[in-house]
């Protein structure tokens, strides 16, 4: 089996904004960290919030602020209005089949919680079954699917990656087979920027009768994303990583298989009737949303995603790339630099400078006003695999320009001088 990630798109373009304008729907921009101008460069782990979206939040609890879905007055009727609203701007978004497969979650570990969860619950893996993820993942695309493994019995196998960061295709397809019942896979892994070959893996996962679970944190800030010419059967993602707030995210999953599974959590709203002796569970989406929802956040993330929109994704990702490459073409002259991942990578730029401690790098860096991420990126099996503790990462946005790589090339090379 071949695998490509795929394409990306042509890199000739000018983009169709101005990351520099753009700047000033971003408050925090303005900020001066130890008196310089901050160079945001952790948007791998959230980014910043425009002023669009503070505007929703703030919308919300100023003129809305009422519990939705059962009120029959005035601001209950608008919230749940606002709030279904918002459902199908992501359904919209994601090209989902319809809103009602668009789960409201606290975020991309929430949504895959909840899928292995429900799985457990349904008793859809036996001892001989197998879950496959990557070398790839998150701990949080790891660890639900070890706890399943524990409930059920099932054994996880992990497809490995080669040295330049991408996966082991020939792994790939010795590993799927007919034990086989969930591919759980990042799409963008949040250490390196490797853009795995989703799609792909998806259609040959299927055909091996698999269930397919797609972690795409990282995808959704940078490309399209659609659910149905995909074809896998869930796919969770992170407000916060796509310029809306934290504490809100999405799980989507094909409606038949939604339908088919029991609730995992219990309580108001996921109910149709309730009796002491028997409840009866709601419809979707509802039947996977016990509680009160993060309403704000919901109307946030949707004030997010229009965002973005009107900038459009393939004129970010475009920037992103651009500015990725640029990045690694400024810091490639610092003698015992290693770079982690494909040269195509998504947004992300993970380093080591040999003889360099990557937190002493960070801690650095930030006294020069450069914000960027240091340590294992929550992926510690990934690291181990190559021999490390850690990283330093910068992570780009939509916000970045040229100056900010800049930025991060001299006070990269200052700090080298300084500890050399």
């Amino acid at each position: 089996m071949v695998l490509s990630a795929q394409p990306s798109p042509s890199l000739h373009r000018t983009p169709m904004f101005d990351p520099e304008s753009i700047k000033a729907d971003f408050p925090i921009l303005d900020r001066k960290i130890n008196g310089q101008p901050l160079v945001y460069l952790d948007n791998a782990a959230t980014t910043q919030k425009p002023r669009a979206v503070m505007d929703a939040s703030r919308y919300y609890y100023e003129a809305l602020n009422s519990n939705i879905h059962r009120g029959t007055h005035t601001l209950a009727r608008a919230a749940t209005a606002t709030f279904e609203n918002a459902r199908r701007t992501v359904a919209d978004h994601l090209h989902a089949a319809a809103a009602e497969e668009i789960i409201f979650t606290s975020g991309t570990t929430d949504g895959i919680n909840l899928v292995a969860n429900i799985l457990a619950l349904a008793g859809t893996l036996q001892p001989a079954d197998e879950i496959l993820i990557s070398a790839l993942e998150h701990h949080s695309n790891i660890v639900p699917w070890q706890m399943l493994c524990q409930r059920s019995g099932a054994t996880l196998k992990i497809i490995p990656c080669l040295d330049d960061g991408t996966l082991d295709p020939a792994a790939f397809a010795t590993l799927l087979g007919e034990r086989t019942k969930v591919l759980a896979l990042t799409w963008i892994s949040n250490a390196f920027g490797t853009v795995n070959p989703v799609a792909a893996m998806t259609h040959a996962a299927k055909q091996a009768g698999a269930l397919v679970v797609i972690d795409a944190a990282q995808a959704a800030p940078h490309l399209a994303i659609d659910v149905q010419a995909l074809g896998a059967d869930f796919l969770a993602f992170s407000g916060h990583k796509v310029y809306a707030p934290t504490g809100i995210g999405v799980l989507w999953g094909r409606a038949a298989i939604l339908n088919a599974l029991p609730p995992w959590r219990g309580g108001g709203e996921m109910i149709r009737e309730v009796t002491f002796a028997h409840t009866t569970y709601n419809d979707l989406p509802f039947k996977f949303e016990a509680g009160t929802p993060n309403i704000e956040g919901a109307i946030a993330l949707a004030a997010a995603l229009d965002y973005v929109n009107a900038i459009g994704l393939e004129a970010i990702h475009q920037l992103e790339t651009r500015l990725t490459r640029a990045a690694a073409h400024a810091l490639a002259t610092i003698p015992g630099i290693h770079f982690f991942g494909p040269p195509a990578r998504a947004g992300i730029l993970s380093f080591a400078i040999e003889g360099l401690h990557h937190y002493d790098l960070g801690t650095l860096l930030d006294q020069m006003g450069v914000a960027v991420r240091t340590g294992h990126h929550c992926c510690q099996p990934l690291m181990a695999r190559f021999g490390i503790t850690g990283t330093t990462r910068a992570s780009f946005a939509l916000y970045n320009s040229q100056a900010d790589v800049d930025a991060l090339a001299q006070a990269t090379h200052k700090v080298v001088a300084m500890l050399r």
